[in-house]
């Protein structure tokens, strides 16, 4: 398995990922979890939300840290395009075709914003989104304006919906309707578990020292805030348990910051 790289090595690979971005330079509930102090000059302080569900628990019941308003998305909403993109294939009886599969990995892998960008128009923005997401049980999820998928706005619970569409056992599925069939679970769930080491933080803290779990994060610097907003998803396996886990935040002063805050946070949720 590759060597972590430092925590500034990361930082600094995600805000040169974030630069490059076509996003506006503008990603049974328990008590909130403590918000960092408050910013200087009026700015917001950091708030984070976490759900999770364990996938081999008797209740199944999704579990819900902190408030359970919506965030933004961020990079974390390219597992749901790549989820529409495969409904849309399944729907026609085809598998992905090589092109979309070339945009598909590092759209995940890498978090490639042209591959996002590409795919968004593929699935039709934010209406496909909204079809795709009404099979797979979503609620509270809304598409971004326009071209910017970033700013879709969504939940903590409603990514544990989205995570349990891909993770999960399959329902039923039928062509134009139902969720997503055994072969495009497994090709989500392969590239989640590839996403290179630079982009490995996040829920991943929640597993333990050298965890590489199957996960996607998001990260965005507001333009109106100056502040961040830094997510990560994904399924972690803890004392023998798998737990689907979403941890979701804004407000940080720095992406680092928001790092620490989300792997804090996952940490305690789990």
């Amino acid at each position: 398995m590759p060597t972590r790289p430092s925590r500034t090595a990361r930082i600094t690979a995600g805000a040169l990922t974030a630069a490059a971005a076509a996003l506006p330079a503008a990603a049974l509930a328990h008590p909130a979890a403590a918000a960092t102090p408050p910013a200087p000059s009026g700015k917001p302080s950091a708030h984070a939300t976490a759900a999770v569900l364990d996938l081999d628990g008797a209740g199944r019941t999704t579990v819900v840290r902190g408030t359970d308003r919506a965030y933004d998305t961020a990079s974390i909403v390219k597992v749901d395009i790549l989820a529409a993109l495969l409904l849309r294939a399944q729907d026609v009886g085809r598998p992905l075709s090589e092109a979309e599969r070339d945009l598909a990995e590092p759209m995940i892998r890498r978090s490639d914003n042209a591959a996002a960008n590409a795919l968004w128009r593929r699935i039709g923005r934010a209406s496909g989104l909204a079809a795709a997401n009404e099979r797979l049980g979503l609620t509270s999820t809304t598409g971004g304006p326009g071209g910017k998928w970033g700013l879709t706005r969504t939940t903590a619970s409603d990514q544990i919906r989205l995570l349990r569409a891909v993770f999960d056992s399959g329902g039923t599925v039928r062509r134009g309707s139902g969720g997503l069939d055994t072969g495009s679970r497994d090709y989500v769930r392969t590239l989640m578990s590839r996403v290179v080491s630079g982009q490995a933080w996040g829920v991943s803290a929640a597993g333990g020292p050298g965890s590489r779990p199957p996960l996607k994060n998001g990260w965005l610097q507001r333009s109106t805030t100056g502040r961040w907003d830094v997510n990560s998803v994904g399924e972690v396996s803890v004392r023998g348990h798998r737990y689907l886990v979403a941890v979701l935040s804004d407000g940080n002063a720095s992406m680092g910051d928001g790092v620490s805050l989300v792997e804090r946070t996952a940490r305690a949720a789990v």
